[in-house]
């Protein structure tokens, strides 16, 4: 199945959106982007995701993500459909969310990104698209894909999380460690020689001692 894999560019497709046509790389500009699908328009599962990204919408701004939802319906059901989202997140019942939301009623992207789930089908027994989640860098390169069915809903706190993570791990050489929030201690890539990670983290080194003797386990504050 068509699909992306870790280190791809993204597609430079073209779509009508809620907020008017685009073409992917230009709306992304110098940005991060998560592109996050969604299985149909009026659906309990979705209308409370969409619902939890746009309450964190400013969380993502502040991160210079810009967020991007693609459901398979046309965009007159994406802008009724908002009206729910907002209404159920207690605002007023507007057609418009912080971001767009791709229409692709003829499914051309979602086979394209390979994001359709074989075992969930409509009336007309047609596939459904899964829940994915893609995280692109400013390079338009594909940094994160999470994939769930579309009976599961997808934790927005922890796709916030993760953009944390890449972020940091993005221009500096650690990497986080299991549970990890920002302000956490992260952990020294291993193939960083210690002579050069004292330099590079001047806050101090804690490295763990194992029963290998091995000295992989380095922590080190998070660095600004």
């Amino acid at each position: 199945m068509p699909g992306l894999l870790l280190g791809d560019e993204a597609p430079n497709f073209e779509a009508d959106t809620t907020h008017g046509r685009i073409r992917f790389h230009d709306f992304l500009g110098d940005s991060w982007g998560i592109l996050f699908s969604h299985p149909r328009d009026f659906t309990p599962v979705c209308t409370t995701e969409l619902g939890q990204a746009a309450k964190l919408a400013p969380e993502f701004s502040k991160r210079n993500v810009k967020m991007i939802a693609l459901s398979i319906d046309s965009v007159e059901d994406h802008l009724g459909w908002s009206k729910d989202i907002n209404a159920y997140n207690g605002d007023q019942p507007e057609q418009t969310l912080p971001f767009p939301i791709i229409a692709d009623a003829k499914r051309e992207l979602a086979v394209k990104l390979g994001m359709l789930d074989p075992d969930e089908r409509d009336k007309d027994g047609m596939p459904l698209t899964a829940r994915v989640v893609f995280v692109f860098g400013p390079d338009k390169k594909l940094k994160l894909s999470i994939l769930y069915p579309a009976t599961t809903g997808r934790n927005f706190d922890e796709i916030l999380r993760v953009v944390d993570s890449l972020q940091l791990t993005a221009y500096k050489k650690v990497a986080t460690p299991v549970n990890w929030k920002p302000g956490d201690s992260v952990m020294v890539i291993p193939t960083l020689p210690e002579d050069e990670a004292k330099k590079l983290f001047p806050k101090g080194i804690f490295t763990k001692e194992l029963p290998s003797g091995k000295k992989y386990l380095r922590y080190t504050p998070q660095p600004e």
